[in-house]
């Protein structure tokens, strides 16, 4: 991937090096925070850490659309500083939890300030990126500082297990987020533009009307789905199944867990020059494929006995991050060309929020189902799931997803200066082609009269 021109520029490069310090303390505190869970639950791990995570996924859901309500109000530089020291002040008092609930009181404060965070941060990209290509770059370079919190730092985290407890992970994560908050305050990012919609719902809910107009956005949820259910397998029942079913150590989930990791890096740095050929509806269906066979290696491995069960295991757990890799690096590019500039904040959010909601669906069905019916038959439930999300895309998401669109508007129900120009085809309405998405000029997905 070639990145000189992507890090020319100084506002980006110091927003790279905040997402990946962030990420950073993140991975080290994805793998404490299931490592407290068993500490305080044991056998019962998995079900903690799905209600800690099934409860991050409630705050993203309900706060991100309400936070993107309000994105062209608050300056947003100083906005993400505030929101990286709200994290930074809430993360090391988890290591003094003994309680499960304190867990849970934690999870929601700490991840509703991410809920926050994340989506106008992603907005922010395309604002300091414009270029195309190098736009594609951007979210590939995105993509592989998230593979920090699956790959290196799980691998850092084991190492440091070996001299220390797991408490001290924490600490890192505090100090990625105070990191994040000092070089996000030496960017100069622009604000939001103004919204032209009115009221407080009509802003929290429009990037959920533009996803749920738009048939390539509906596609890329039902995708989200797919993610969901295989992701799961790997957020939720690493920990129990390498400590319970396999006999490993601490340091052999980190381990675990970097596989995932490889998988999704690997497929970030080779993604950019095939996107540059081939359509996205084709990537992310390669990707929900991989994922179904990972899924499948998974169950697999769980029936599997003597050594066999090992290699199968991380075969599968590289799968999955790979598919995981496919279907979401491509995404902020169809975000990008979904909406008009001002409405990417709340079409970005709702992607976030939606796309949360499926994790919030398949979280309790992995943790729950490890706990009372054995990792054989929850991984097939979640494998029917993201099975599902790969089947509805399919029908969602048409083939033929040209950019520009002919389409009709009634004269006297549009805005006269968007229809300058069009073609009069009857006395009271008019036809012309431009790059279509759904917005206060355009209510419908063009199929007649728009």
């Amino acid at each position: 991937m070639n990145s000189t021109r992507l890090f020319a520029g100084r506002d980006y490069r110091h927003l790279f090096g905040a997402q990946v310090v962030a990420l950073f303390g993140t991975g080290l505190t994805t793998v404490a925070l299931g490592l407290l869970a068993y500490q305080l639950a044991g056998a019962d791990a998995a079900a903690v850490l799905a209600n800690a995570l099934t409860i991050k996924m409630i705050g993203y859901v309900i706060v991100a659309p309400l936070a993107s309500a309000y994105a062209d109000r608050l300056p947003r530089r100083l906005t993400l500083v505030a929101l990286d020291l709200v994290r930074a002040a809430v993360v090391p008092a988890l290591p003094f939890v003994d309680q499960t609930w304190q867990i849970y009181l934690l999870v929601a404060v700490l991840q509703s300030a991410s809920a926050a965070f994340t989506p106008t941060f992603q907005a922010v990209i395309p604002d300091v990126v414009r270029d195309e290509a190098t736009y594609t770059r951007a979210l590939s370079a995105s993509q592989l500082a998230a593979t920090m919190e699956s790959l290196l730092s799980p691998a850092l985290a084991a190492l440091a297990l070996t001299v220390m407890s797991f408490h001290w992970l924490f600490l890192g994560t505090a100090a990625g987020f105070i990191t994040s908050a000092a070089l996000v305050l030496t960017t100069r990012i622009p604000d939001a533009l103004p919204s032209t919609r009115q009221g407080v719902w009509d802003r929290t809910l429009s990037g959920m009307r533009i996803f749920t107009g738009t048939p390539r956005l509906r596609g890329v949820l039902a995708f989200d789905l797919a993610v969901a259910g295989a992701g799961s397998i790997v957020m939720v029942t690493t920990v129990n199944h390498v400590t319970d079913a396999l006999g490993g150590s601490q340091s052999d989930v980190a381990w675990l867990l970097a596989a995932s990791g490889t998988g999704t890096m690997v497929v970030a740095l080779v993604l950019p020059p095939i996107l540059a050929r081939a359509p996205e509806r084709t990537v992310l269906l390669a990707g929900g494929t991989t994922l179904l066979v990972g899924i499948g290696c998974a169950i697999e491995s769980s029936t599997a006995t003597g050594t066999y069960p090992w290699p199968m295991t991380v075969a599968a757990w590289v799968l999955l991050g790979a598919g995981m890799g496919m279907v979401l690096t491509p995404v902020g590019r169809i975000l990008r060309r979904s909406a008009r500039p001002v409405d990417r904040p709340a079409v970005f959010a709702a992607q976030f929020s939606l796309s949360h909601l499926c994790w919030l669906i398949a979280y309790p069905v992995a943790g729950w189902g490890a706990t009372l019916v054995g990792f054989t038959l929850t991984w097939t439930i979640l494998g029917a799931l993201s099975a599902v999300g790969v089947f509805a895309a399919v029908c969602l998401w048409p083939r033929h997803d040209p950019e520009l669109l002919a389409h009709k508007h009634i004269v006297g129900h549009t805005d006269h200066h968007h229809i300058a120009g069009a073609v009069p085809v009857d006395p009271d309405v008019v036809e012309h082609v431009h790059s279509f998405t759904i917005d206060q000029d355009h209510r419908h997905w063009p199929v007649g009269i728009a």
